[in-house]
């Protein structure tokens, strides 16, 4: 039986395990312990917006989007600069 999904994260093959969400994934990827509502448990300030399938997922809704088999996830952190 398959526990992991395998997505597109970024661009690369990455594998999440099944009934990951999207707050899962960004937890992962930063390093950081998000709360339901996106945001970081420690309230610090987080800079990252994500996208699956093209679409931008609000923050708010990070834990509520189930990642699937398949799905393209992108995941970009702000950067301050010129």
């Amino acid at each position: 039986m398959t526990t992991v999904h395998t997505v597109r994260l970024n661009g690369g093959d990455h594998e999440v395990a099944l009934g990951s969400t999207l707050r899962d994934v960004v937890a992962d990827l930063t390093g950081h312990r998000l709360r339901d509502d996106g945001s970081r448990h420690d309230g610090g300030r987080l800079g990252v917006a994500a996208a699956v399938g093209g679409a931008v997922v609000p923050r708010s809704r990070w834990a509520l989007r189930t990642i699937a088999d398949g799905d393209e996830i992108e995941i970009v952190t702000a950067a301050q600069g010129g």
